[in-house]
């Protein structure tokens, strides 16, 4: 099993970046239960708040393109894909060598497109499972549904990161889980280890289709 956590960082300059709120908690969690459960984990983890679980296979990475090459270089040899991680989804066309100084009221920093990991796993995919994450904060279903078909996930797990509990940096969570035909579990607020649970269940089970 492969998991991703934690949110990329994109270099503006030596001391400076881009980066998001994500903990790596929810990342964290999958990894832990699925080690527990007996799966044979690789964990690529961007900036987190705090130290993976002890015991798993780490690979740390920075950007959005080291995060890249580091699935790449596993893909093909995993079973299940869980993209846990919030990826950038641009960064800064040129990084300044050295630290950028203060010379007017404004700067304009020009952005590009980072490589959509999901997306592009979602191609190269033979037998494996891919799941996909989409943190929202409105009209989290409409978001979810058309990012599942958009990369070629088997489940998506979606979250409204504006609900109470439910946000970034949290011990908690409330997400739902879809695929294809939509939705298919809608989970109450819960510790993010029984979130992990549930979705490792439902992925066992459907995996367990797929071969039968």
């Amino acid at each position: 099993m492969l998991v991703t956590a934690g949110g990329t960082i994109e270099r503006i300059d030596p001391v400076r970046y881009i980066t998001n709120d994500s903990s790596g908690k929810m990342g964290f969690a999958i990894a832990k239960v699925a080690k527990q459960l007996g799966a044979n984990v690789h964990l690529i983890a961007a900036h987190t708040d705090e130290a993976p679980p002890a015991d798993l296979n780490v690979e740390r990475v920075g950007s959005a393109e080291e995060m890249y090459e580091a699935v790449l270089r596993q893909f093909a040899d995993s079973d299940i894909v869980i993209k846990a991680a919030a990826v950038a989804d641009y960064r800064p066309a040129q990084v300044a060598t050295s630290k950028l100084k203060k010379l007017g009221e404004t700067m304009t920093l020009e952005l590009v497109k980072t490589t959509d990991i999901l997306e592009n796993l979602g191609q190269r995919k033979s037998s494996q499972f891919l799941i996909g994450f989409a943190a929202e904060t409105n009209s989290v279903e409409a978001f979810a549904r058309e990012k599942l078909e958009r990369k070629n996930c088997d489940l998506l797990v979606a979250n409204d990161v504006s609900q109470e509990g439910a946000g970034f940096r949290t011990e908690t969570n409330r997400v739902q889980i879809y695929d294809a035909k939509g939705l298919v579990l809608d989970l109450p607020l819960m510790a993010k280890e029984e979130v992990a649970e549930q979705l490792l269940k439902l992925a066992a089970e459907r995996l367990g289709r797929r071969s039968s």
